[in-house]
């Protein structure tokens, strides 16, 4: 359905025949947290998140999991192995 309230024409999950079905019946301003981010649109209220009504919810847990404009960071850590220990494994495998 189409949201006829904060984004007039276009595409909206939350947009049912009787209307918004989020909670207050309008999407949320963005936080400042959002600034930066590809899914920000200009709405009749000002700028709205594209993708979720209630953007400081989103950031509540910490990082919004829309976010574009932010990413994280996964540290991999190298662990020795013992040779000795590493070929007694394998010729056990070998049995």
């Amino acid at each position: 359905m189409q949201c006829q309230t904060v984004l007039p024409g276009t595409e909206c999950t939350f947009w049912a025949k009787s209307g918004c079905t989020f909670e207050g019946h309008s999407c949320q301003v963005v936080v400042a947290d959002c600034e930066g981010c590809e899914r920000i649109v200009d709405g009749t209220i000002g700028k709205v998140c594209s993708a979720y009504p209630a953007p400081q919810k989103k950031w509540a847990g910490g990082l919004c999991n829309f976010a574009t404009h932010r990413k994280i960071e996964i540290k991999i850590a190298d662990t020795k192995i013992n040779p000795l220990k590493a070929s007694k494994k394998a010729s056990a495998k070998k049995k």
